[in-house]
């Protein structure tokens, strides 16, 4: 039990983030709420209740009393559930729709949206449909404990959803949308009809167009099969990495397997061993929500770059890949322009990712050039009773002055379906979050948040030597994201300054 006292009042609560089970005892209080120290996720000490992502689940409060000077708190052991659904009383609340491989991060937005109705009393069926064989799962899993099942990494359960009352149809492609007739249609034939549509079908991974591209053991990572795959296939061989987005360097799970393969100069040719991608590929079609950031992370003067040629990583940066030649049907060797040729066992493929969105072509449906679909604040498109969540989607961002952009990451995805369920209820809610992300590199913790594109200026507190340091990322002379390498709670701390609206200038990040 966590026992808090904001001004003259007492609050007790769960001890530790539902998300992964952080220490809240060492994460940020302002006012009424309680940030969460390693992701992000943010609770009312009040009620417990979620007032900021990745967390699917609320915090346990108790009774607090206080008698003679002493602060008394009273619980129950009690497994907090969501309240069952009651009868249905309208025909079809929502079609959570993931047409197509890889939904907004493994369809977080659908069932968060799904669940939200839920909690704020809607009694109507409620479908959500997907292309995948699995129940909504965690994504950021993938890379970083590649030898799980799919079960280990499902955010909830198929049970849970049946007790819910929402209706979960795997292997159920979309193909196309009727606005007018309010009707989608599905690969096998079928079709639904809609009251309210959430589409949220993410992006799938950019593919390779290059020679050779269709070899065998040419990998993405988007599924729980295909980081098995990438594991059993890389285990003591050599794997080359295209792309130096965060999913090719955080595949550190693959860099911890033994005997790795060397070349002929003694070098490993362990994860990343290849980035060779030119650099206005990594720059401008990175997974990462802020390349600038990342990029500027990924320099071969800070720490995680140095983390990685320290374990055996060979960097070819700015270099461009022209050709995979192959043996048997399998790839064997990378060719690049400078025809330096690397021996390749397998090769994972990370180069950007392109929004699912391709079925809705021909429709009045409003898309960017990149073929996100453009949305407002309320996770509104131009169609009525059609709304977008996710990586699918380009919305406008407050720290950017209202200007859209796309943020691939499950926190900002879960925001985005919290929102468009609020709206989908008339609760005319507008989307207020600040992107947050995480992962970790050969063991140590990144985190950012905040908005860093466009940024023109850094401050970097600490030492990027000794692999501890805070980076801001300022705009016109403020603050507008953070990132930083093993120095929790801070960019908690400024996610939650962010949130509340509060200007930080260059002196004071100083």
């Amino acid at each position: 039990v966590l026992l808090v006292r904001n001004r003259k009042e007492f609050s007790a609560l769960g001890s530790k983030c539902p998300h992964y089970g952080a220490p809240l005892s060492k994460g940020v209080l302002r006012g009424e709420r309680l940030r969460c120290p390693w992701h992000g996720a943010c609770f009312n000490i009040r009620t417990g209740d979620i007032e900021e992502y990745p967390s699917l689940d609320c915090i346990s409060c108790f009774k607090v009393t206080v008698e003679d000077g002493k602060v008394l708190v009273t619980a129950k052991k009690k497994v907090p559930t969501l309240p069952a659904a009651t009868e249905h009383e309208q025909h079809l609340g929502l079609v959570g729709v993931r047409g197509l491989r890889g939904a907004s991060p493994a369809g977080v937005a659908a069932l968060v949206c799904a669940e939200t109705l839920r909690q704020e009393g809607f009694t109507g069926r409620i479908v959500m449909a997907t292309k995948e064989k699995h129940v909504p799962y965690d994504k950021s899993k993938l890379s970083k404990e590649m030898d799980l099942k799919a079960e280990d990494v499902y955010l909830r359960k198929p049970e849970f959803l049946d007790a819910q009352g929402i209706e979960f149809w795997t292997e159920k492609e979309a193909v196309s949308v009727d606005f007018q007739k309010q009707r989608v249609r599905f690969m096998d034939g079928s079709s639904q009809k809609y009251h309210q549509l959430l589409i949220a079908t993410g992006s799938h991974s950019s593919f390779l167009k290059v020679p050779g591209a269709d070899l065998q053991n040419v990998c993405i990572l988007q599924t729980p099969e295909d980081s098995r795959k990438i594991l059993e296939l890389a285990t003591g061989k050599n794997l080359v990495i295209i792309g130096a987005s965060f999913v090719g360097t955080r595949l550190d799970q693959v860099s911890r397997v033994p005997a790795p393969a060397r070349d002929t100069n003694g070098s490993s040719l362990q994860p990343g061993a290849a980035a060779v991608l030119p650099a206005w590929l990594l720059a401008g079609h990175s997974c990462f929500y802020s390349s600038t950031a990342w990029n500027f992370l990924m320099n071969t003067e800070t720490s995680p770059f140095q983390m990685l040629q320290n374990k055996g990583v060979k960097f070819h940066m700015k270099s461009e890949l022209c050709e995979l030649k192959g043996k048997d049907g399998k790839v064997a060797e990378a060719v690049l322009a400078s025809g330096e040729k690397l021996p390749a066992d397998v090769v994972v493929v990370g180069i950007g990712s392109t929004p699912n969105s391709a079925f809705l072509k021909g429709t009045s449906i409003a898309r960017d050039d990149k073929g996100a679909i453009l949305v407002d604040l309320h996770m509104q498109t131009n169609i009525p009773n059609v709304f977008a969540a996710g990586d699918v989607v380009s919305f406008p961002v407050a720290l950017l002055n209202g200007d859209r952009s796309s943020i691939h990451h499950q926190q900002v995805a879960e925001a985005h379906g919290h929102c468009a369920a609020l709206n989908m209820l008339k609760k005319g809610k507008e989307l207020h979050t600040v992107p947050f992300f995480w992962t970790t590199l050969l063991g140590k913790s990144i985190r950012y948040a905040g908005c860093g594109k466009g940024y023109t200026d850094t401050v970097v507190k600490g030492s990027l030597e000794q692999q501890k340091f805070l980076i801001f990322y300022l705009r016109n002379g403020h603050v507008t994201a953070a990132a930083s390498l093993n120095c929790d709670p801070m960019v908690s701390l400024i996610a939650e300054v962010l949130y509340l609206g509060k200007l930080i200038s260059k002196e004071e990040a100083e």
